[in-house]
């Protein structure tokens, strides 16, 4: 009864949208009990106690979910030492869950068509190691530039690039090491601006060009007929020594097969409602901010054919033999089945694949099934060389995974 209590703060609209959609309005009443998650950076398995003893908790493994621990939602860590050291970060399990069904390995070139704010980044470099490459994009700049602020925080970003741009026509290739030493060899003699190391004390006159180009620009969002803005690139991303004409050269059909990306994740805009916390958020935002973010049929109409063309770009700049991931945190089928469903149609070599790492998962005997809407906070999917889909949920999180080779 008295976690039914609080149900009537939900607005009749709400609840009306939570029922077509087969969704139990009491996960919205679980917030508090929610634990919060985090990540060790590799390395700092060690020092393990004593990061314990400084934020005066006890951490607890998430076993299905190598290197993430949970702690109570009320342990804060933002003042920490370690924090700010740079031995822990906070994710979502969902967000991490997302990330290792990717299956990223050393020298793999990786896309995130929606990088921000960028705790998927630190995860996807963690696991790349000392060769390949990430790719970072999102259309907002202001939240991308946090991207950039939590890479050098945690000394991720060597072989990261960063562009703010549209996803779902972002087109640039990832940059090979070949293709590196060229550019070097064949920068001399050029006119052509070459990009040296990223330094953030640049010259004067750039700063200025910079600061211009930036007042011109009215909008946050960038339009899909803007060219990508690279914002930030380490040492080892294959941009140093290239021109810009180089970076910037688009890749055709043909050479994509061969020279795309080998894992892509298209972690979509969506409503949120699949996320408990940012719903009860809304008591103090106001519930009509709710109605215009969540509910309105024309904000939802305008997202799915936004989340359809990220996903078809995605696969689009993936290599043959790749593996995709599309996430969202919506649990509206709208968002999620009728997209991968339409995707589907439309792409003949696009097929859905069990997820290996959901045998460990909670609830991993869950399968995917448009008629089952169990009561989760957080949807993805993956495409895969086979004919079979998978979710599980997981600490309130809901996981799918399909690959396209």
């Amino acid at each position: 009864m008295e976690e039914h209590s609080k149900l009537p703060l939900l607005p009749e609209a709400f609840l009306s949208f939570l029922e077509k959609n087969g969704i139990d309005p009491s996960i919205y009443t679980a917030s508090d009990s929610t634990p919060r998650y985090l990540r060790l950076k590799p390395g700092t398995e060690g020092e393990l106690e004593e990061i314990e003893a400084e934020i005066k908790c006890k951490l607890e493994k998430v076993n299905w979910l190598p290197g993430f621990y949970s702690l109570p939602p009320d342990v804060l860590i933002a003042n920490s030492k370690s924090y700010l050291d740079g031995k822990i970060y906070g994710i979502d399990a969902a967000s991490g869950a997302a990330v290792s069904v990717l299956k990223i390995s050393p020298g793999d070139h990786v896309l995130d068509l929606c990088a921000a704010p960028g705790a998927k980044l630190c995860m996807m470099l963690d696991l790349l190691g000392d060769s390949g490459s990430v790719t970072g994009v999102d259309v907002a700049r202001h939240r991308l530039a946090a991207c950039k602020t939590m890479l050098q925080k945690y000394s991720l970003g060597d072989r990261c690039r960063l562009f703010v741009a549209d996803g779902s026509t972002f087109s640039l290739a990832p940059v090979s090491v070949d293709s590196l030493s060229r550019s070097c060899e064949s920068a001399f003699g050029e006119n052509d601006e070459i990009f040296r190391e990223w330094t953030s004390r640049r010259p004067w006159k750039e700063r200025k060009r910079a600061a211009k180009a930036r007042e011109a620009k009215s909008l946050q969002l960038v339009s899909s007929s803007e060219n990508p803005e690279l914002i930030f690139y380490g040492r080892q991303s294959g941009v140093v020594g290239l021109s810009k004409n180089e970076l910037y050269k688009t890749m055709s059909d043909l050479e994509v097969s061969s020279f795309g990306y080998d894992k892509v994740l298209v972690d979509a805009e969506c409503t949120h409602d699949g996320s408990v916390k940012h719903i009860q958020k809304f008591e103090h935002w106001g519930w009509k901010t709710l109605q215009r973010r969540v509910l309105d049929a024309e904000r939802t109409d305008s997202l799915t054919v936004l989340q359809l063309k990220l996903l078809r770009n995605g696969f689009r700049l993936l290599k043959v033999g790749g593996l995709l991931v599309y996430s969202t945190c919506s649990l509206t089928v709208a968002q999620n089945e009728d997209i991968v469903e339409q995707f589907l149609k439309e792409n003949a070599s696009a097929e859905l694949q069990e997820i290996d790492e959901a045998k460990e998962w909670p609830s991993a005997a869950c399968f995917a099934a448009t008629s089952t809407r169990p009561l989760t906070e957080y949807r993805l999917g993956c495409i895969m060389a086979d004919e079979r889909g998978v979710h599980c949920d997981a600490e309130r999180s809901e996981h799918w995974v399909f690959l396209f080779p």
